[in-house]
């Protein structure tokens, strides 16, 4: 998760590039800021995708089998 210092700081680069345009060194951290940014969503969605566990109307777990396997990996919702 990205701290809440860099995320407005990614706000306010966005903001003076619409208002006045960015010297280089800004475009720069403006690009290593977004690519922070989206590693640290991407690894959260995983993580979230991961837990999931995917049930039927009648209450069948009808989760992937590959999913299963990493969850069996990790432990979690009781996988042997």
């Amino acid at each position: 998760m990205l701290s809440k210092e860099k995320i407005e700081r990614i706000n306010e680069l966005a903001r003076k590039k619409k208002a006045e345009g960015l010297t280089e060194d800004e475009q720069n951290e403006q690009q290593a800021l977004r690519q922070e940014y989206i590693k640290a969503f991407r690894g959260g969605m995983k993580h979230h995708i991961e837990g999931m566990k995917v049930v039927d109307p009648e209450g069948n777990d009808v989760t992937p089998e590959k999913l299963k396997q990493i969850q069996k990996a990790k432990g979690l919702h009781n996988r042997k």
